[in-house]
């Protein structure tokens, strides 16, 4: 299936003072398809893969020293082929097995720049604790599920697809009813790969549910890897509960019974070094950058994917039918926004809360584009209630724009700094022009 990461593989494959690249993403978005796929179609060479899973004997390797031409000498001979630099791809999968393979990258750059490698692996935050990480010697990028826009092409409506990537605009009222039946599709098969690539081809929801039952099964057994940092039982229930709190400010004593706060935050961080969800920080719409006025004392949560959420609500396909906003209380909508923004710039999410006591003012999202921070509320339709939205603009001069994302058709009120945006222009909307 394509996905539009291989576009920033090519561009780095490009680059004059080209470093290793590494992809982190969560376990099952795709990263060693998508890696393989652009190595067999992008290279004059081979691709070379080296799964420090499966051979443990690679690691062997890397213990002497961080000389390269010695260890690229002692790779081929394991593998029993020539790695050709500037031909040939080396890609280092499940690269977290060996600490002194991440390690030795910034020794790639440094000794043999012309050789292209790419690194990924399950769980390789954690890894990245434990060593020196080489900074400025190597480059990073991130992956995701597959977006409504991926998700469309691999389901076959690929001319639908194509203005997903255009600036929003309206469009004609069966186009806009097809899109929204396509995004109830999408809520609940989520962007997963091997649950896109399952409905593309049995059109089946039961077999979709199926697998992200699996998934999330094999996300839980993940947790024996990092269970001496956190204990399983809190982990899990921490994990639920951040499936059901989409959209709600979340206190760490909610996330579990019986544990105390420092052990249920431990357990929060890591899951999300697991990237499993994304911790959505109260900011300042004062100025830019939004970061910097980050609090930790007040966040939200977004899943990894609404799919696996939907499945982890009991969310199931007689929901297909139903308003997109009103499944789960409208939480469903702000996590499919959230998972777009973030798939289509990469950057933290953040969103406003009124600081004054007792208030409970906030908007979903505050998003910069183009030096310019851009509040977004995600509602039903244009009648409903903006308040806190409207709050904002009172507040903050600097604020220009503002989005609501909706179920309704495109429109703009002017004088008010609003867009009505269809939700299924969540990522258009936010990409610079």
């Amino acid at each position: 299936m394509e996905r539009a990461i291989t576009q920033s593989f090519q561009k780095w494959k490009e680059k004059p003072n080209r470093k290793p690249l590494i992809v982190r993403g969560a376990r099952q978005t795709g990263k060693s398809f998508s890696i393989t796929d652009f190595g067999n179609s992008h290279f004059e060479g081979s691709i070379h893969i080296l799964n420090f899973e499966k051979r443990r004997d690679l690691k062997t390797v890397f213990e002497a020293d961080y000389e390269i031409r010695r260890i690229l000498s002692e790779l081929e001979i394991l593998i029993n082929k020539k790695i050709i630099p500037g031909m040939d791809l080396l890609f280092f999968d499940e690269i977290q097995e060996c600490p002194r393979a991440i390690a030795s990258l910034r020794y790639f750059y440094e000794q043999l720049p012309e050789l292209h490698v790419i690194a990924a692996g399950s769980l390789i935050e954690f890894a990245l604790m434990d060593i020196p990480f080489p900074v400025g010697r190597v480059q990073l990028i991130n992956m995701y599920p597959m977006t409504f826009y991926e998700f469309l092409k691999a389901t076959g409506k690929e001319l639908v697809a194509e203005l997903m990537i255009n600036q929003p605009k309206e469009l004609p009222e069966s186009t806009h009813t097809l899109l929204n039946e396509e995004l109830r599709k999408y809520f609940l098969i989520g962007g997963m790969p091997e649950c896109v690539k399952t409905y593309a081809e049995t059109n089946s929801f039961k077999e979709v549910f199926e697998i992200q039952s699996d998934l999330i099964h094999t996300f839980r057994q993940d947790f024996s890897k990092y269970s001496g940092r956190s204990d399983k039982s809190c982990l899990n229930s921490v994990l639920l509960n951040i499936a059901q709190k989409v959209g709600g400010q979340i206190k760490y004593s909610e996330l579990a019974d019986g544990f105390t706060n420092p052990t249920i935050k431990k357990a929060f961080e890591l899951l999300e070094t697991a990237r499993l969800f994304k911790k959505v920080k109260a900011a300042s719409a004062a100025g830019i950058p939004v970061g910097a006025s980050a609090t930790d004392k007040k966040f939200k949560a977004i899943m990894l994917d609404i799919g696996l959420m939907a499945n982890m609500n009991g969310i199931s396909g007689e929901y297909v039918k139903s308003d997109l906003l009103s499944v789960f209380k409208g939480a469903m909508a702000e996590q499919f926004v959230g998972q777009e923004i973030l798939a289509a710039t990469g950057s933290d999410l953040y969103y406003w809360a009124r600081e004054a006591v007792g208030s409970n003012a906030e908007t979903d999202f505050l998003i910069e584009k183009q030096g310019k921070i851009i509040p977004i509320e995600v509602k039903s339709g244009k009648s409903g209630s903006l308040k806190s939205l409207h709050l904002l603009l009172d507040t903050f001069n600097n604020v220009e724009q503002s989005f609501v994302f909706s179920d309704a058709r495109f429109g703009r009120i002017a004088d008010d700094k609003i867009s009505f945006l269809p939700l299924y222009f969540a990522a258009s909307a936010v990409i610079p022009v």
